[in-house]
């Protein structure tokens, strides 16, 4: 018997963006795997929210034409796609959060769960750690912060467009342009002047969903096959480079998102029109089975990625590719299992269930969600886990830790990724001491660490500081590098120390291999001012906190 390699599209339904789900998932599931050549993977979220408002507006916009939309039909639909898998995930997680998370840890993780649950993980996550920052690696809900977004934004858009509809159908389209076109100036914004509010909310991700919504309202007359291949091929080429270019560094979302979801608008566009070649390969059986599957993979993958990243949940003592291998292998395993015993019967309603009860087990899964939060968060951690020595040690796992932000001198001298270039103190941090010598200590965190030590340890200097989440200590930055980081590092290199030579510039960095090119070139700038120069190497880097892997040993 033959096996179809690609997946027929029909009138109701087009193979080729499930597809398009199957490369989204794919480049979220590789940037969470670490790949190298996949950094700016993350933006297959952003391919997600076109494609969700492309579906679910036509959904809506088609209801609402043949006046049979219903507000509670909407959500009856929302809650059969979304919460069953959520459930089932949400309950593994804290399964494997009470076997392998510390006190601290589980106290966050209760946090998130509750957060989760109602929908808000966003602003949760929003006052945690940044989603590109270090810490984020044992947040093993992080990822539900999407969820949230669309949920928040499908409150709105059902309501909104009703009442276009009943108010002023004939601007239907220029409504919605006009509040997608200034969700898109706000996040363009926030993207260099609060980056993590524009990363999160969803007044400064509407825009994405919104150009989906754009695309079901019959924009694009129906264009030539040579345009429409040109237009698909195009949208590919933008979002896998974005997916190789983009990295952590790059401000987002704003006008850099505007790459992958105008690549995904222009393929979803041109498979409206009419078959493309790009729509061909997309529809290829396997990657729609992983578009098929892409809600319970991008659930299931990432608590995977986070416990086995910790405590290796799945495999221990084997190398860091095979244990990438071991959780790409099992996240489709399960992620097959969910859609296929968790996703379908609900969806399909092969359960039988009335809309009653379905709002019914959403609310009695939920009061159980938050039951689970709760127990964690009322014992302190469920401490009795661990042995009291364990548990004095996990500890020190505090992510805000007053003393900490003190000694790196947080929003003043070290900027991170919620401050901006302008709360840079200079009549602090670059006081200069006319009895010591002055020594000038500039980089990243890895950098803004050692200045307690320095300060503390060598009394008869003047430590300086002038240091940056994320920034390398170079004259020139890497394209889309954080605008306080180019900016600190350009007044640091053109204005300040010409005009102010220290005794010694300390440099200390979190290095990658692309970063040596530049260093003796700024070395010997540094040395012609007549300052002597002490560059730090690479500081030790644990694959858990510290505090983590001693309180386990």
């Amino acid at each position: 018997m033959a096996i179809a390699l690609v997946k027929k599209s029909t009138p109701h339904y087009r193979a080729d963006i499930d597809g398009l789900r199957g490369v989204a998932v794919l480049l979220v599931f590789a940037y969470h795997l670490g790949t190298a050549r996949c950094r700016g993977g993350f933006v297959g979220v952003d391919v997600f929210f076109v494609i969700s408002g492309y579906l679910i507006g036509s959904i809506i916009l088609s209801e609402i034409a043949d006046s049979k939309f219903s507000l509670l039909s909407f959500y009856e639909r929302r809650i059969r796609r979304i919460f069953p898998a959520l459930f089932v995930v949400l309950c593994a997680s804290y399964g494997f959060a009470y076997r392998y998370l510390l006190p601290m840890e589980s106290k966050d993780f209760a946090k998130s769960l509750v957060a989760a649950t109602l929908s808000v993980s966003n602003i949760f996550f929003l006052h945690q750690s940044g989603y590109f920052d270090a810490p984020a690696a044992m947040k093993p809900l992080l990822h539900t912060w999407s969820l949230a977004v669309e949920e928040q934004f499908y409150v709105f858009l059902p309501l909104f467009l009703v009442a276009i509809r009943r108010y002023s159908p004939r601007r239907k389209i220029w409504l919605v342009a006009g509040v997608a076109s200034a969700s898109f100036l706000v996040s363009s914004i926030g993207a260099f002047q609060n980056r993590e509010a524009a990363f999160y909310l969803a007044h400064t991700r509407a825009w994405e969903l919104l150009l989906g919504t754009l695309l079901a309202m019959d924009l694009f007359a129906r264009i030539s096959s040579l345009w429409r291949n040109v237009a698909a091929l195009s949208g590919l080429a933008l979002i896998f480079s974005a997916g190789y270019f983009f990295n952590a560094a790059t401000p987002f979302p704003g006008l850099f998102a505007l790459v992958p979801c105008l690549g995904a608008a222009l393929i979803i566009a041109a498979g409206r029109s009419g078959p493309t070649l790009v729509g061909q390969c997309l529809s290829f059986s396997p990657l729609v089975f992983v578009g098929m599957i892409s809600y319970s993979l991008y659930l299931w993958h990432w608590p995977m990625v986070v416990f086995q990243g910790a405590s290796g949940m799945l495999v221990q003592g084997v190398s860091t590719k095979t244990a990438k291998v071991a959780i790409l292998a099992a996240s489709f395993v399960i992620a097959t299992l969910s859609w296929r015993f968790v996703e379908q019967p609900f969806r399909g309603r092969r359960l039988m269930i009335s809309r009653v009860t379905i709002f019914r087990l959403a609310a009695a899964s939920a009061t159980v969600l938050l039951a689970l939060g709760g127990s964690i968060l009322f014992t302190d951690g469920l401490p009795s886990r661990f042995p009291a020595e364990a548990v004095e040690v996990a500890s020190f796992l505090k992510t805000s830790n007053p003393v900490t932000e003190a000694q790196y001198r947080v929003g003043s001298c070290f900027l991170t990724s919620k401050d901006t270039y302008q709360q840079f103190d200079p009549s602090v941090c670059l006081r200069r001491n006319p009895q010591k010598r002055n020594y000038l200590l500039i980089g990243d965190s890895h950098a803004a660490q050692l200045w307690y030590g320095l300060s503390s340890v060598f009394s008869e200097a003047n430590i300086m500081q002038a240091t940056a989440s994320g920034c390398k200590p170079t004259p020139e930055q890497n394209i889309g590098a954080d605008e306080k980081c180019v900016e600190l590092m350009h007044y640091i290199f053109s204005d300040y120390l010409p005009a102010h030579p220290v005794d010694t510039l300390l440099i200390a960095a979190r290095w990658d291999h692309g970063d040596l090119a530049r260093l003796p070139d700024v070395i010997e700038a540094v040395e012609r001012q007549g300052s002597e120069v002490v560059l730090f190497g690479p500081i030790i880097q644990y694959d858990s906190a510290l505090p983590r892997l001693l309180a386990l040993k």
